[in-house]
This record gives structure tokens, sequence and C-alpha cells, in this order.
């Protein structure tokens, strides 16, 4: 899907109380990490702007996302533009059953798809010269 694509969908204006809330998920996102506070994290995993528009573009995004929460997955959202999305876990063993619960979902409406249970990169942006 082409960024520009799934651009043209989103509301060209937003509503003050949907910005206050979103900018505040977004500062509690921070904070959530910076203080390993996972309860936080959790709470802050809500996009009430560009999700609720761009998640019909993904075939089975509502069940992933509420399947995921259900087997232990802190939040998670739209990855870019889409169609990629992404689910944060406390740790590997709920990340694999996380993992498991999205093959469910894609095997069962038949879409290709890839999955990638990784960690956060805790180093920050470095050159790697090839």
């Amino acid at each position: 899907m082409k960024t520009s694509d799934a651009r043209e969908i989103l509301r060209k204006e937003v509503l003050l109380k949907d910005a206050i809330k979103q900018w505040g998920n977004i500062a509690g996102l921070v904070a959530g990490f910076i203080k390993n506070d996972y309860g936080l994290i959790s709470r802050s995993l809500e996009d009430v702007i560009i999700e609720p528009v761009r998640s019909i573009l993904i075939p089975g995004f509502d069940e992933v996302k509420k399947r995921c929460k259900e087997a232990g997955a802190l939040g998670g959202g739209i990855s870019g533009s889409g169609p990629s999305l992404f689910m944060l876990s406390k740790d590997e063993a709920t990340a694999l059953i996380v993992e498991g619960e999205m093959k469910d979902i894609y095997n069962s409406i038949v879409l290709d798809y890839h999955t990638y249970v990784t960690t956060i990169n805790m180093e920050g942006v470095k050159i790697v010269n090839d």
C-alpha cells in the first residue's frame, strides 16, 4: 500500500478532544518506556486519530488487536501507513503466544503474512559500515 493512498483516507481536521487524548497517549507512552511502567504503556497504546480510519484497510485488524490483548499483549497498532501492525509484550514468552494468535487469525482468513518476534533496540541509531 502506498503511503500517499493511505494518507488520502484520513480526515483533514481533527477534533480538539481527540487531539488532546492522542497527545496525552503519546506522552504516556514515552513516560511508560522511561519508567518501565507496563500498565502506563498499555493504557497509552491507543490511537484515536489514525487507527480508526486506517484499520479498515487491514483485514482482521480489530480481531487481531482484541485477541492479542486477551493473550497478554500490552497493546499495539498500525505501523506506518499499514498494512504492517505491531504488538508489544512484556516478555518473549508472551510475544510468542501473541504471535500464535496473529497466525491463527490470518491463517483462518487465508491471508499471506509474515510475523517477527524481536526486541526493542535499546542502543538507538548507529552507523554500520559495510
